[in-house]
């Protein structure tokens, strides 16, 4: 009995302790734990981070409009009947209330513009006799929506207005001008067209014309503001005194093809239902674009 106690007791009692193996497989596991935390993270920053998609712009074709005939056509009646259902007591009538006056008092100022706007295309064409024939007074009873004849509607140089901001200096407003290679025009009293370009060199470039008949390309004139003066500043740089003359803005197609496009892109009307399209200059220098701020329509 002695012997089997002393051989119990120098036995080793088990003792738990952290293997090799053990040691090399959590430190797998915290590994590939960390590597799933910063994939996820990554994954975060780039949502939150990443640019908008931008539409691609699909390139418009442009049909010109030629616009409804202003006195009617010379086939067609005086419209005198009215639309009401005739009445015996004049009391009955119902006359005009006030938001239809001054609906018809813009009305009268719109025609008024476009009066206007075709008045100095005519007076660009200085060799331009007068062969047209004399206009009637039959016609349908309502008012024209263009000026020709052919489908309702207004070409793009009636509808347009474009504003330039009148905060920037005189070098800023000569940077858009180049940006947007549009090029100005004076015509004289003589009848002698002056253009101007590369307004934003020490010396812009300038050539002249006997007259701006064989001009095509769609040109804007000043209806207001302050930028008329930096005109005549550019044109008295490049040694030109055109005060009192008619000045023009000349757009080429790249530009005029920008202006349709954010003018269909605003609220995709068709062409022949607007009836004007405000535009304004935006960016800052060496990068400008144009941008449509508001647009009315026919009813």
């Amino acid at each position: 009995m002695a012997q089997s106690t002393s051989q119990t007791d120098h036995r080793k009692s088990p003792v738990m302790r952290v293997t090799q193996y053990d040691q090399v497989s959590s430190s797998l596991i915290a590994v590939v734990l960390a590597l799933i935390v910063a994939v996820l993270w990554l994954s975060i920053v780039w949502f939150t981070n990443r640019l908008p998609q931008t539409e691609n712009e699909v390139a418009l074709e442009m049909v010109d409009l030629a616009g409804g005939a202003e006195d009617g056509s010379p086939d067609e009646e005086l419209l005198v009947e009215s639309p009401e259902d005739p009445v015996d007591d004049p009391s009955q009538i119902d006359t005009p209330t006030e938001e239809n006056q001054v609906e018809e008092m813009l009305d009268s100022v719109v025609e008024l513009s476009d009066k206007a706007t075709q008045q100095v295309q005519q007076q660009m064409q200085t060799d331009l006799t007068n062969s047209g024939k004399v206009g009637s007074a039959a016609g349908t009873g309502k008012r024209a929506l263009g000026f020709g004849p052919g489908k309702k509607g207004l070409p793009r140089e009636q509808r347009w207005f474009i504003k330039f901001s009148d905060r920037g200096s005189l070098i800023d407003y000569a940077s858009q001008l180049d940006y947007f290679k549009i090029e100005l025009g004076a015509l004289l009293r003589n009848g002698k067209m002056v253009y101007l370009s590369n307004v934003s060199s020490e010396k812009p470039t300038s050539r002249t014309a006997t007259s701006g008949e064989d001009e095509k390309r769609l040109y804007m004139t000043w209806q207001g503001g302050e930028r008329r003066t930096s005109d005549l500043s550019l044109f008295k740089k490049a040694g030109y005194d055109v005060t009192g003359a008619i000045l023009f803005h000349f757009y080429p197609k790249e530009a005029e093809n920008r202006l349709l496009l954010l003018e269909k892109k605003y609220r995709d009307k068709k062409f022949d239902e607007i009836r004007r399209t405000y535009f304004t200059v935006r960016g800052n220098r060496g990068s400008y674009d144009f941008e449509v701020t508001r647009q009315t329509y026919f009813r």
